[in-house]
């Protein structure tokens, strides 16, 4: 189709000024226009890439938002934290586990869901209203008093549910279900 109009347009290219006889010129020459189309499949051909790879790399989560039960590991990855943060939700009662053997423990899905369910200010220190402080152990008198390494303890909190509370620098553990356990 050609008119009769002539607009001046500056190309997109180059930064030259022309006339165009259209409405929808964009380059003032043919090497200016070959330059646009290379430029704009390029660009294509970058964003195509780029959505390539955040497909490759969301991969992993998709995967783990279709399992059922996930490793602490999974679990940290799927909640974009440490390891270490993930062990503390499940050691403080935020996230139930279940600890099928030596480095086996497995959480459910859903737990990972009511994570978000509970109102922000519950705070994970809940078992401290339970106990008083002067009825309680810390870490380290168990650990003297029974002679047993710091991790042969975790696991025994762990594995028997033993509600543990921290107050400024030190954990603490009712002393009548430690005395229990333990005699």
């Amino acid at each position: 189709m050609s008119s009769n109009i002539q607009v001046q347009r500056v190309c997109k290219i180059c930064g030259k000024e022309f006339t165009a006889r259209t409405t929808v010129t964009q380059f003032c020459s043919s090497a200016c226009s070959k330059k646009g189309y290379k430029a704009k499949q390029k660009t294509a051909k970058i964003e195509s890439s780029n959505k390539e790879t955040q497909r490759i790399k969301n991969q992993p989560i998709e995967e783990l938002k279709a399992k059922e039960f996930l490793t602490v590991r999974e679990v940290a990855r799927l909640l974009n934290c440490s390891v270490r943060s993930a062990y503390y939700y499940v050691d403080c009662g935020m996230m139930k586990a279940t600890n099928l053997g030596q480095r086996l423990t497995r959480v459910k899905r859903s737990e990972i869901d009511k994570l978000f369910e509970q109102p922000q200010n519950v705070t994970p220190s809940t078992n401290q209203k339970q106990f008083d402080i002067s009825e309680c152990y810390t870490i380290e008198q168990i650990r003297s008093k029974y002679n047993v390494s710091e991790s042969g303890l975790r696991g025994l909190i762990i594995k028997h549910n033993i509600p543990k509370f921290r107050k400024g620098l030190f954990a603490y553990v009712p002393k009548t279900i430690i005395d229990n356990l333990l005699n």
